[in-house]
């Protein structure tokens, strides 16, 4: 018996999205989410790159936001609605994000994430990421510890290979239109 392989739909982030985009916010972040208006600030900002994820149904389910700032990329978010997770929708967009990394000649990337969100952590690490530290009481509504985490070049072996394979095993699950 085969395995059914979700079909998914990345593209840049419109305006039209922030709608759907704040309503996975509020879920995802209760009181203390992006606003509508820093959102669209973002779009208008030439350093960014948002994106947003539909489901096979054609509905927004996560988005994920960067900053290109010569050979880095630091991940601003990426956030997928409440009832949507644990599908790999995360990990298709972190993937896309390394995509546009590599066309874009994009050697590192860098983020922040809460310590206790174990999730994330995990994907981030299986995706090659690494703690490089701390940020203290970062997040302001509790005060919470950030984890800063780095990647390594990109475009070494070291990352590309273990990369391309967690691409296709990826595949097996979801397939990323763009």
């Amino acid at each position: 018996m085969s395995k059914t392989v979700e079909k998914v739909f990345i593209r840049r982030m419109s305006p039209e999205d922030t709608d759907g985009v704040i309503a996975i916010e509020e879920k995802a972040y209760g009181a203390h989410h992006w606003s509508k208006d820093s959102f669209l600030q973002e779009l208008n900002n030439d350093l960014a790159w948002y994106y947003s994820l539909f489901n096979s149904e054609g509905k927004l389910v996560a988005y994920a936001g960067t900053w290109h700032i010569l050979e880095e990329a630091h991940i601003t978010n990426i956030a997928v609605d409440t009832e949507s997770r644990r599908k790999g929708y995360g990990e298709a967009l972190l993937k896309h994000i390394l995509d546009d990394c590599y066309k874009e000649m994009i050697k590192y990337l860098t983020l922040e994430v809460r310590v206790s969100n174990k999730a994330a952590i995990g994907l981030y690490e299986k995706y090659g990421f690494t703690s490089f530290g701390i940020r203290k009481k970062y997040y302001q509504d509790n005060n919470e510890d950030a984890m800063i985490m780095w990647t390594k070049n990109i475009f070494y072996d070291e990352f590309k290979v273990p990369f391309e394979q967690r691409s296709k095993d990826l595949e097996e699950k979801i397939l990323i239109n763009v």
